[in-house]
Formats: structure tokens, C-alpha cells, sequence
């Protein structure tokens, strides 16, 4: 599978690129899962607020580190972002009723995947964001599903 990497040299490089994800999402099937791996402060919610402002969402937007789960409704378009740093284990992501939002239609961007075990249904796109020699943060994007593969050829 194809892996997509970018030097983003601050937050607004940031955001930036989660809107330039926006434009390819809604070429979507009906369900998409992106995980977001990366230390505590990478600026994995502050791309996920990039794609949201670029699928014309206007409202706030946080991080869901103590709901573990955050909804958000774009134009036609609906969003789920967990946080699940704070998940005590991984079979709670089940019984807290998780498991609609990550399987029905809609993105979901999962922040601290390795939390869910096994829980997680299929992933189609792995970002992994790191501190840059540079100072900005280095960002790699890559497929892991067919699904994810043709999205990531319209990102290029």
C-alpha cells in the first residue's frame, strides 16, 4: 500500500492539510476509519479540526480526551473523532456502545488506536505524526485498505 509523507512547519501547515483531506473525503464510501498515531501535543486533533473547517464545519471543535467520542455533522456529512488515550480497556470501547459509531456510515478519526486492541473494524488510512528535525511535525499518511488507496491517489 502507498505512503504519503509531508513536513508541515506549524499549526496552520496543520490545518491546512486536514482541509486538503477534506476535498478527497467526500468521494467516500459510506464508512472510512483513520487512525491518528502520535505523542501527547502532535496535532492530531488539530488536523482533525483542519478537515472539519474544510468540510465547512464552523463550530468548535476539541478534543474528545474525556468523552473518549466527539460527533460532528458537516453539510452531508457526519464525522466521529475518539480520543481513547483515557480507555481503560480495550473491551470498554464496546460496552460504552462505540462500536455503531465506528462500523455505520460516516469518517471516524481514532486518536490513540493501539488502546482498542482489537476492537478497531477495518482501517483504511494510518497517520502517524512526529516531531521534524526542522521543528514542524513530519506526517506520514498511508493506505492500508483497497478503499484507502483510491482516496490516497486523489490526495496526491
Amino acid at each position: 500500500m502507498s505512503v504519503l509523507r509531508f513536513e508541515l512547519i506549524d499549526e496552520q501547515a496543520t490545518l491546512d492539510l486536514g482541509a486538503r483531506i477534506a476535498r478527497v473525503l467526500p468521494a467516500l464510501p459510506t464508512r472510512f476509519l483513520i487512525t491518528l498515531n502520535g505523542d501527547l501535543g502532535a496535532g492530531k486533533t488539530t488536523l482533525v479540526r483542519g478537515v472539519l473547517r474544510g468540510l465547512g464545519y464552523e463550530g468548535r471543535v476539541k478534543s474528545p480526551t474525556y468523552p473518549l467520542l466527539e460527533v460532528y455533522k458537516a453539510p452531508g456529512f457526519v464525522l466521529n473523532h475518539f480520543d481513547l488515550y483515557r480507555l481503560e480497556t480495550p473491551e470498554a470501547l464496546i460496552e460504552a456502545g462505540f462500536e455503531e459509531n465506528l462500523s455505520g456510515a460516516g469518517v471516524s478519526f481514532v486518536e490513540w488506536p493501539d488502546r482498542a486492541g482489537n476492537y478497531l473494524p477495518g482501517i483504511d488510512w494510518q497517520i502517524v505524526i512526529t516531531d521534524s528535525k526542522s521543528g514542524g511535525r513530519s506526517v506520514s499518511l498511508e493506505a492500508q485498505s483497497e478503499q484507502g488507496e483510491a482516496c490516497l491517489n486523489h490526495l496526491v
